[in-house]
């Protein structure tokens, strides 16, 4: 009788001569990770925790058997929901498999992809024909993109544990036929700077890299010889989109043009965060198999600047701003910004503050980068991660345009000046909104989508987008003659960005930012400066905002919206209700906006007042004669009730030559709703003025309720942090070093 060792030496020569070998995974999770998980089980409560609810996941599914359904729905429908189901397992699966050591996990990854290799030429392209890339066995090639990247993973944790014969079945008829359909036959999707082609060039990538195939990671890397440069499609949500030539195309352009050297993606968080998983799980593939290629620290390790741009641009919830398309709700718990955090803390430095928001996360990757979190934390290493007051500057080289973030205490003003945001953009140049906690004081609209919700068109971006959600009366920015920036043309608009004037967070007294604009309306400069300004007159801080319109086109229109939340409580000029609702206007999203009320301004200084939960709120402006408000409501000509049903007030006046536009918002007092208790109901502010406004300066007071007067004022053309200035207001004269000045004044008025 043979003893055991001779029998598993004979076993071991018998899969060696079929084909297997002992290698292990060589992409994300690799041998040595494999083997340090397993060894650390036990001894990282995440980690733990994350395993178990891995392997409860996968053997669920394996209990339901196998299901690769002929495709032909949109998403949120069943055969698109089933597809990706079977990805997201089946890289669970192949983890488990190296993990565990237990086959059934490697043959169940191989029964899957034994059945979509006998679907795939069954299929031609998807019946739905809504995408300008339609894919094969979802309705966009960017969901077939998704599919390979996470397949790759669990192809590499069973390739070598495949026989030959297997692999090289799966290699020519699935995954080489699957990676040129998503390149050669569809350049129109891989071949452009935008996060479509992100997972294009990640998918063919990693795929390449399993099989040792290296054209194809050529290919990924660098994009197709074939170039497509000045041809324009239609992207799915029916913007124009200008495909680039092949010196723009591939992993690295896509690095090189959609980032900037701060780590802002063009397109916005939202889409950042989407984004951020194929150019992080492509380059750790790379890190791990191609070293030499260095991709961690390309353009100074601008991937991890990346993932620390997406947690500033989170309010105290860790929810991302919805600057752009986005839908709103998507946080730092996302499971793409899971691989991020534990990416960005594995292959940088080690940074404890980033082990809080892995806590947040309450989960970890099951690979070396998640191993390294989840040990940190087992060993009580987390220290708080606190969100700047930031300046993120847009574009490759960080001179087109930035967003703003100004923080003070649970207090966040966020302004857009970047660029358009190609196909995802919005014309809302100057644009803000405003956070108290995570609570949307001013909002910004987001978009008009509900993700993988059938019911809505297939879960696809709805007609409102266009006509509404992108269009600049959406936004908290000034609209000029009922028109939006550019004409809301998408390609000029991406021209053009926005001026940066000036950035302040240094001194918790007054954090300012402000920009210019001189693109987005012919023949007019616009000029906003927004601030926090903290005095011992207010409890929390004051927003002011000044924007100013230089013109000398002749008499305008001048619409400036604020989309508060909350319930109206009072105006200080009369108000008149409107007897029959009508929308504003016919285009350019006027005609999704009921006018409800209207009031003319008589004083000074007008005011409107609500109530948002528990907290009052008030915004004050330094009105001119004849100044009018609009109090508005989305959701005229939406007869599918697409949009939500959000307030608004219209700042509205008329003229020619330069004007401003200065206001004050003001968080004061509580109601308690169990004790219907009332404290400080109204603003402390009693009046502000515009103490003087030329291309020069601008000067503004702010009057207290308690007498006490501060006085801003700001330089317009000079932002030298050295130069000195004087300026006559009121009889009086002020002098300051630096573009901008901010004191009391002692004597009561």
């Amino acid at each position: 009788m043979l003893r055991k060792k001779t029998i598993s030496t004979l076993l071991l020569l018998l899969l060696v001569t079929l084909g297997w070998s002992q290698s292990g995974p060589t992409l994300i999770l690799t041998e040595g990770g494999a083997r340090n998980l397993r060894e650390a089980l036990g001894q990282a409560p995440l980690l733990d925790k994350t395993f178990a609810q891995t392997v409860s996941e996968v053997d669920a599914a394996m209990l339901r058997g196998i299901d690769v359904p002929i495709p032909k729905d949109l998403a949120g429908g069943y055969t698109h929901e089933q597809h990706k189901s079977n990805f997201f397992i089946l890289q669970k699966a192949g983890v488990l498999f190296q993990v565990t050591q237990e086959e059934k996990y490697a043959q169940y990854v191989k029964e899957m992809l034994f059945a979509y290799k006998d679907l795939y030429p069954t299929v031609d392209r998807h019946p739905a024909t809504r995408s300008y890339a339609r894919g094969k066995f979802f309705w966009q090639c960017l969901n077939d993109a998704n599919w390979l990247v996470y397949m790759s993973q669990a192809y590499d944790c069973i390739y070598h544990w495949l026989p030959e014969k297997d692999r090289k079945t799966l290699n020519q008829e699935l995954f080489r036929p699957y990676a040129d359909f998503l390149s050669v036959e569809n350049p129109q999707f891989f071949n452009r700077i935008h996060n479509h082609s992100t997972w294009g060039n990640a998918a063919v990538g990693m795929i390449g890299l399993v099989m040792d195939d290296d054209e194809l990671v050529q290919r990924a890397l660098y994009g197709l010889d074939q170039a497509v440069p000045g041809d324009q499609i239609r992207d799915n949500d029916g913007g124009l989109i200008t495909l680039p030539g092949q010196n723009k195309a591939g992993f690295l352009a896509q690095i090189d043009e959609a980032f900037s050297p701060d780590g802002y993606y063009t397109e916005g968080p939202y889409y950042q965060r989407y984004a951020m998983y194929p150019f992080l799980i492509f380059a750790e593939a790379l890190a791990n198999k191609r070293p030499e290629l260095g991709i961690v620290a390309y353009r100074d390790s601008v991937l991890i600047k990346g993932v620390y741009a997406l947690l500033n641009l989170t309010n105290t919830e860790g929810e991302f701003f919805p600057i752009n398309d986005a839908q709103k709700g998507m946080s730092v718990r996302s499971r793409e910004l899971v691989t991020a955090v534990s990416f960005a803390y594995h292959f940088g430095q080690q940074d404890a503050s980033l082990l809080s928001v892995v806590a947040l996360q309450n989960r970890v990757p099951l690979d070396d980068t998640g191993l390294s979190t989840a040990s940190a934390m087992a060993t009580g290493e987390a220290e708080p991660f606190t969100p700047a007051s930031i300046l993120l500057r847009d574009g490759a080289s960080g001179t087109e345009g930035a967003i703003g973030v100004l923080r003070s205490g649970d207090f966040t003003l966020v302004m857009k000046y970047a660029k358009h945001g190609m196909g995802h953009g919005h014309f809302d140049k100057l644009s803000f909104s405003y956070y108290h906690g995570s609570r949307e004081v001013f909002q910004d609209y987001g978009a008009a989508r509900w993700v993988n919700v059938e019911q809505k068109d297939g879960g696809g971006y709805l007609t409102e987008n266009r006509t509404w959600a992108k269009q600049t009366v959406a936004h908290n920015t000034l609209v000029i003659d009922r028109t939006s920036q550019f004409e809301a043309n998408t390609k000029t608009a991406d021209q053009f960005h926005g001026e940066p004037y000036l950035f302040m967070a240094d001194n918790p007294r007054v954090q300012l930012m402000s920009a210019k604009d001189r693109e987005g309306y012919a023949d007019i400069v616009l000029h906003r400066t927004m601030a926090l300004l903290r005095s011992d007159a207010s409890q929390a801080p004051l927003v002011l905002d000044l924007f100013r319109v230089e013109s000398a086109t002749g008499v305008h229109t001048y619409e400036l919206p604020f989309y508060f939340q909350g319930e109206f409580m009072q105006s200080n000029f009369p108000i008149e209700a409107e007897a029959v609702l009508r929308p504003m206007g016919e285009e350019y999203g006027y005609q999704h906006l009921w006018a409800e009320a209207k009031g003319t301004v008589s004083e000074k200084t007008a005011t409107v007042n609500w109530l948002q939960d528990d907290v009052f709120y008030t915004w004050t402006a330094a009105a001119s004669a004849d100044d009018q408000v609009t109090f508005g409501r989305i959701g005229a000509n939406d007869p599918k009730f697409n949009l939500r049903r959000d307030p608004v007030f219209l700042w509205q006046r008329e003229g020619e030559g330069p004007t401003v536009f200065a206001s004050v918002t003001e968080a004061h007092g509580r109601y308690s709703a169990v004790t219907e208790r009332v404290e400080s109901a109204y603003s402390q502010i009693k009046a502000l003025n515009i103490l003087s406004d030329s291309e020069e300066y601008t000067a503004v007071e702010i009057i207290h309720q308690d007498g006490t007067t501060w006085v801003f004022a700001m330089a317009n053309q000079d932002s030298d942090p050295n130069t000195p200035h004087t300026l006559a207001v009121g009889g009086n004269s002020i002098a300051w070093t630096g573009p901008v000045h901010y004191s009391k004044i002692d004597s009561e008025r």
